[in-house]
């Protein structure tokens, strides 16, 4: 193999298994599928019309968006071209993110539908590429600046148009992640190509992953640990990478996907844990008693008793989880609360932690905050899209 970097690794796999399975979505309530081949072709679509914008090597392409493939893919297009993926969590703040918007002042941007296009477009009206997902909402736009995804892939597929060199280097920053420190100074972590792939190695080998494992990709890499354990394990290791419908849907999808790896930061299984607590048998019914039973002989592992719990609540209680087939439950990032640590050691899953090895760094950049004037026109963009 040439150069170990994240578009490298998907030819080869592109190249040792280009029928099987790559990516699995969830669309208007149907699993829709890409081969490891159809994965690879897109990424280098996207590249093209990257390329044909003027994203060069060096150039940060900004992610705002939900979990869906689209997101993975363009990240993957912007390395190729030697460039970076910086994510910008959807779940974060609404003010916060504005002022991140205001000023990090993207260039190049995904975005997830119209509202995320009309915060970009506030942000740095004369932004180069806004590629959105979504286009309900955005007929009238006439920004030249904004392509539906769909549009990239078509202008892509023109086989006249030159080869494309994957110009990305071992060393080159692969992912740039920010947020807002509590003192509100602009803070970036970072991930090289070289970083990102020694981390999804520990994981393969600690964890024995195989190309058959089914893992679920929940935050569109919006955090550095599901950079580090499921995309450079999945390109590693050739396996199978889901997305959910959407954020609401997530847990639905979980338990219909039935996935062998997660990777969960503290808020994911924090929810679940929730999620089972609301639903707990009230005291003294027979079902509290039933349900504390098999918990304490399971633990114990009492011969046929912890069968019969396992059956009758443990395996239950994990289908409604979604966790049912999961044999690596990662953690990444701020620990999980003692109690909620204990219930799924209790239904049999453990949760490895793994580490945020990276620190983060104060950026030299000052915060520059949302003009409160622009608050009443924020949505829509009457004025811009008049003048274009």
């Amino acid at each position: 193999m040439a150069a170990e970097t994240l578009p490298n690794w998907l030819a080869w796999q592109a190249q040792q298994r280009p029928a099987r399975v790559a990516i699995r979505h969830k669309q208007l309530g149907i699993w829709q599928q890409r081969s490891w081949q159809t994965v690879h072709d897109s990424v280098l679509r996207a590249a093209r019309l990257l390329q044909q914008k003027g994203f060069a090597k060096g150039d940060t392409l900004f992610l705002l968006s939900e979990p869906r493939p689209e997101a993975l893919l363009l990240s993957l297009a912007a390395h190729w071209l030697g460039g970076v993926s910086a994510p910008l969590d959807a779940a974060y703040a609404q003010p916060q993110l504005l002022d991140l918007l205001h000023t990090l002042r993207p260039a190049f941007v995904f975005a997830e539908a119209q509202a995320e296009v009309d915060q970009v477009l506030s942000a740095k009206p004369d932004v180069r590429v806004v590629i959105y997902a979504d286009g309900r909402g955005l007929a009238d736009y006439r920004h030249p600046a904004i392509h539906a995804y769909s549009q990239v892939m078509a202008c892509g597929a023109d086989e006249s148009l030159p080869a494309l060199d994957r110009v990305a280097e071992t060393n080159d920053i692969a992912f740039r992640f920010y947020r807002l420190s509590e003192a509100y100074q602009l803070e970036y972590r970072e991930l090289s190509h070289a970083e990102l792939l020694n981390n999804g190695r520990q994981l393969v080998a600690q964890e024995a992953l195989t190309d058959q494992e089914q893992a679920l990709a929940a935050r569109a890499f919006a955090a550095s640990g599901h950079a580090r354990y499921l995309l450079s394990p999945w390109l590693l290791a050739g396996f199978t990478l889901n997305f959910p419908e959407n954020l609401a849907t997530r847990d639905t999808d979980r338990r219909e996907l039935g996935p062998t790896l997660v990777a969960g930061t503290a808020a994911t299984y924090q929810r679940l844990y929730a999620l089972t607590q609301s639903r707990w048998p009230l005291p003294h019914s027979w079902q509290f008693a039933l349900v504390s039973w098999a918990l304490r002989v399971a633990q114990k592992q009492v011969p046929l008793l912890a069968t019969l719990a396992s059956w009758l609540v443990i395996l239950p209680l994990q289908d409604v989880l979604g966790l049912r087939r999961t044999r690596v439950p990662l953690l990444v990032g701020e620990p999980l609360s003692a109690e909620a640590e204990q219930f799924f050691l209790s239904i049999g899953i453990k949760v490895r932690s793994w580490p945020e090895a990276t620190a983060w760094q104060t950026s030299q950049l000052q915060v520059i905050p949302r003009q409160p004037e622009a608050v009443d026109g924020y949505f829509g963009l009457k004025t811009l899209r008049a003048a274009t």
